[in-house]
């Protein structure tokens, strides 16, 4: 992997120190500074990571400056018009895409899973009403720790390929169930006779008294969505995971602390935001025209949600796929839906950034969560369970992540350094003299 080398020297002592360059498969080359500190002893400094790889790794490759994203080499484009969830969950555990035999095992595995322990249910009467779903996900998604740490040594294969059979399986479960406590509703089971997608919106509006058969688009939406949101890369959830699990911390717990990560509005909140931002302009009663200039001035702090993205600075890819599902779910809303000013809303929003040359040369084009949220709330999702459904598709890549950790020779338990900029020493001040 090493091709070339570089040389840092010392203005004061004329010392060099010279480090490997490390050349991937693709992206940029990487300097390899492991020796910096024993050989100079310097740190870097690197506030968020902007410019540091904090692993090695062979899942997901993103390129923001062309707008690539891929899954084990797979462009995300082809595994969202001829993939299907599950099948993408098995790319990213296993590295290769599945024959037949391998894909019908896996299904058959999952639906064994996909039950929870009845004393789970217990922990869901200890919330209140009120609680958000995501606070029950993280609790309930943490004590699976507790119901499964029988047969779970992080350095058995077998035992950790179980794991994320039980992660996979039981995570619409936790989710369907986490929004039916907060309705009063009884739970619904799941049923292994549906698809993954079918069976969580089977577990989330179904009802014992009445047969419900989910909307075809409805259910291919869902999938597509889970696809595009399986991974993507080091993001502060992912390496949340891969920090908690070089502690050698179980893995339920280490997927917990990625649920509370991913729970942040600056990371998984972002489509509650585009929701809260299209009723605000509605609420208003102004011209849309209106808040566009405002998020054009430099002087107004009103920025429009779901617009550009941190690492993308061309047109975000998951977000060209995304764009046709949600114009189709939108075509078969009826003329009285109560979404429907919102959703017509957020299309006129769309037309005039795709439009406006601020926002072209700026590359602030409508991304994955701005369409996400507005194919959650077609499907009446509810506002507090868009995150739960981040959650539910990305688990998949978190704890395909913990599992390559695991696999890493390299790998050690997560240590960063830092820059210390506060008193230094001094003595203790009896506190009658201060």
């Amino acid at each position: 992997m090493t091709t070339k080398t570089m040389t840092l020297i010392n203005d004061e002592t004329g010392e060099k120190l010279t480090l490997d360059v490390l050349e991937p498969t693709m992206g940029p080359p990487t300097i390899d500074i492991r020796p910096l500190y024993k050989n100079t002893g310097f740190f870097t400094f690197d506030p968020g990571y902007v410019s540091t790889a904090s692993c090695s790794s062979n899942i997901t490759y993103m390129d923001g400056e062309n707008g690539i994203l891929e899954y084990r080499g797979y462009p995300i484009e082809q595994l969202a018009k001829h993939s299907s969830y599950l099948e993408t969950c098995y790319l990213l555990f296993y590295g290769e895409l599945p024959d037949t035999k391998q894909l019908e095992d896996f299904e058959t595995n999952i639906n064994n899973h996909n039950m929870v322990h009845e004393a789970l249910k217990s922990f869901y009467n200890g919330f209140r009403r009120d609680a958000h779903p995501m606070a029950i996900m993280m609790g309930v998604t943490g004590a699976l720790s507790a119901f499964y740490h029988y047969n779970m040594d992080i350095h058995n294969k077998a035992h950790r390929e179980r794991a994320m059979l039980r992660l996979i399986a039981k995570m619409p479960t936790i989710a369907a169930w986490s929004f039916r406590h907060a309705k009063g509703l009884p739970f619904i089971y799941p049923d292994s006779s549906l698809s993954y997608s079918e069976n969580f919106l089977y577990m989330m509006f179904g009802v014992p008294t009445t047969p419900y058969v989910a909307n075809p688009s409805h259910v291919k939406a869902l999938d597509v969505l889970m696809i595009l949101h399986a991974d993507h890369e080091q993001n502060a959830s992912t390496s949340t995971v891969r920090l908690s699990g070089s502690s050698d911390a179980n893995p339920f717990a280490a997927v917990a602390a990625g649920v509370a990560t991913l729970w942040g509005p600056a990371h998984g909140g972002a489509n509650e935001a585009v929701i809260r931002m299209l009723q605000d302009i509605i609420d208003s009663g102004k011209p849309l025209e209106d808040f566009v200039a405002r998020a054009k001035d430099p002087e107004d702090k009103f920025r429009l949600m779901g617009f550009g993205h941190r690492v993308y600075k061309a047109y975000d890819p998951r977000a060209r796929i995304v764009h046709e599902i949600c114009h189709d779910i939108l075509r078969e809303l009826p003329e009285d839906s109560p979404h429907k000013a919102m959703l017509d809303t957020a299309m006129k929003l769309e037309e005039v950034a795709l439009s406006d040359d601020y926002f072209k040369s700026r590359n602030l084009y409508p991304n994955v969560d701005f369409y996400s949220g507005v194919i959650f709330l077609a499907m009446d999702i509810p506002l507090n369970m868009f995150t739960v459904m981040f959650a539910m598709a990305r688990t998949i890549g978190w704890i395909s992540q913990w599992n390559e950790m695991r696999e890493d020779e390299q790998s050690r338990i997560g240590r960063p350094r830092q820059l210390y900029m506060g008193e230094a020493t001094r003595d203790y001040v009896d506190i009658s003299k201060r």
